[in-house]
């Protein structure tokens, strides 16, 4: 019986891996294709021909996309840990009268769909006079990733022993320089993880990337592929959709695979008590 559980044990992870990058390894496939072969289905690649990869750059300014990504990106996620954590602290550690409140408002804001802020946001953008600009993007961002970005310090902050914190106290430390020597490091898991998550939000985010910029110059990569166009459904570059896609996936990936040891301990943290 346990060699029958173990073999449908991994039956089903086999599924579910397969269920899982099966779409991805067919973007894969199709990014070395062409013309009619893109409209037929092969699951094996029959050549590696890299036009498609050479078009995407080609067609418009994806490189330049691409670092419009890697700038909002990495702005919000500095942003949100350099918040998220001195919050974290402010709601973990600081009784103060409304913290309840204010941190379930906090929670509040994360459930309203993307839709229904678009239009407060755009006004909002524009009375900043940052509508068609990397700080606009930046600005919407954070309002995706803030919440879940506060919520999980908090909760890893307040597993934090309060002895390590009256210790500093007691050798003269103030608040910021507890939060910055003695909390940070603490902390280094739970903010890799945090700080993943709110790269993948922003790296993927479409709606508002889309409705905040005007110019190809200033858009992300989301948009970016979505804007590819042709004349027809079969005249759209669909092997350099794929490609692009391809090439926008690869950074997620990379910085899992580098990461993945800190991102289990993130998640883990906190569910054991000793």
């Amino acid at each position: 019986m346990k060699i029958l559980a173990r073999i449908g044990f991994w039956l089903l992870v086999l599924m579910i891996a397969m269920f899982s990058l099966f779409p991805f390894y067919y973007a894969v496939i199709s990014s070395f294709r062409s013309g009619t072969e893109l409209f037929s289905v092969a699951y094996l690649p029959e050549r590696f021909d890299l036009v498609n990869y050479l078009a995407v750059f080609q067609r418009q300014p994806f490189g330049r996309n691409i670092l419009n990504s890697i700038a909002v990106a990495g702005s919000v996620v500095a942003l949100s840990l350099a918040l998220g954590i001195t919050a974290a602290y402010a709601f973990g550690r600081i009784s103060f009268r409304g913290r309840s409140l204010l941190l379930f408002t906090i929670l509040g804001v994360s459930m309203f769909p993307q839709v229904a802020v678009l239009s407060g946001m755009f006004e909002l953008i524009r009375s900043f006079g940052l509508y068609n600009t990397i700080p606009g993007l930046i600005l919407a961002n954070l309002m995706l990733t803030m919440p879940f970005t506060i919520w999980v310090l908090t909760t890893f902050m307040r597993e934090l022993p309060k002895e390590i914190e009256e210790a500093a106290f007691v050798d003269g430390a103030t608040p910021w320089i507890v939060v910055r020597r003695v909390f940070l490091p603490l902390m280094a898991p739970a903010a890799v993880t945090t700080g993943l998550l709110a790269f993948i939000v922003s790296w993927n985010e479409f709606l508002f990337a889309l409705t905040f910029t005007l110019t190809n110059e200033q858009r992300t990569v989301p948009p970016a592929i979505a804007l590819m166009t042709g004349s027809t459904a079969y005249e759209l570059p669909w092997g350099a959709i794929m490609a692009a896609s391809v090439i926008v996936t690869l950074p997620i990936i990379a910085l899992v695979l580098v990461f993945q040891r800190r991102i289990v301990a993130g998640i883990t943290a906190g569910a054991v008590k000793g």
